[in-house]
């Protein structure tokens, strides 16, 4: 993804020595939240049907289309193991430009790999979409956790694939900046990453351009996935993006995503760029 690359490479100019490299989480002094409970995971059964309808890697059988987020899934792996991470965002520079698609896709790709568990968090609370693509119509998740004292380990949902489980978004609301900067979501974040060292936490994340989610969420974040659209988004969109959290959290990459609910074309398939790594 050329623009991409181009993007970050004016940033490094501009900023000098301040990179990926000086990202370090910040230490929160706050109390840990509960540890999760596997054992009582609600568990839902996805259809082919389903799966088909909604560009789920699993209802394919091997191909250009699964092979793709396959070979995503081996980037990330490898940069992760090297530097020891294991909490990934995902996000874009506006909406609709596949992002929560590639959140789920990329979180089952990683949960077919046995050596460790993925944990898919809907971080998006003011458009939470991770549930619809499980095909849930409403579900209760993040949200409820944060304001309403709901316990976590009922709001998990294990979707019968691998050793995934995700935690849905809950309902909507307005202040999703200040509930992500909250000492009881710093305290679960710090709990997700450091509870089981052989898991992945993938976070569907707001866009960038939109909302001040991401920079303020960044300090859990290892690195960020940055999705675009082909044929959407502009080369000043993703430098704005860009821009918007240098220095903040190392860019893993990009994913170039082509919309086409329709049909999955092979140059679709092939456009999962790996553009930059952090």
């Amino acid at each position: 993804m050329e623009y991409l690359q181009q993007a970050q490479e004016r940033l490094k100019q501009q900023s000098g020595s301040a990179g990926p490299g000086a990202h370090r989480p910040e230490d929160y002094s706050v109390t840990q939240a509960p540890p999760l409970i596997y054992s009582s995971t609600r568990a839902i059964s996805l259809s082919e049907e389903l799966m088909r309808d909604q560009r789920l890697i699993t209802g394919y059988e091997e191909g250009p289309f699964v092979d793709a987020y396959k070979r995503l899934r081996a980037q990330v792996m490898q940069q992760f193991r090297q530097k020891g991470w294991n909490v990934l965002g995902v996000s874009s520079p506006t909406a609709h430009e596949g992002k929560t698609l590639t959140s789920v896709n990329l979180s089952l790709a990683l949960a077919m790999d046995l050596t460790h568990t993925v944990l898919l968090v809907d971080a998006d609370m003011g458009r939470p979409a991770v549930h619809r693509l499980f095909g849930m119509e409403q579900a209760p998740g993040l949200t409820e956790y944060l304001f309403d004292q709901v316990p976590l380990a009922p709001l998990l949902v294990h979707p019968g694939v691998g050793r995934l489980v995700f935690l849905p978004g809950g309902r909507s609301i307005k202040n999703s900046t200040e509930a992500l900067a909250s000492p009881k979501m710093a305290a679960l974040a710090q709990e997700l990453k450091h509870r089981y060292p052989s898991r992945f936490v993938v976070l569907d994340l707001p866009p960038i351009l939109s909302r001040a989610d991401v920079l303020g969420f960044s300090p859990h974040l290892d690195a960020l996935l940055l999705v675009v659209e082909e044929s959407r988004t502009s080369s000043v969109e993703v430098e704005q993006a860009v821009a918007a959290i240098a220095g903040s959290v190392p860019i893993l990459g990009g994913v170039l995503n082509k919309s086409g609910r329709t049909q999955l074309t092979k140059r679709r398939a092939m456009g999962l760029l790996h553009s930059h790594s952090a």
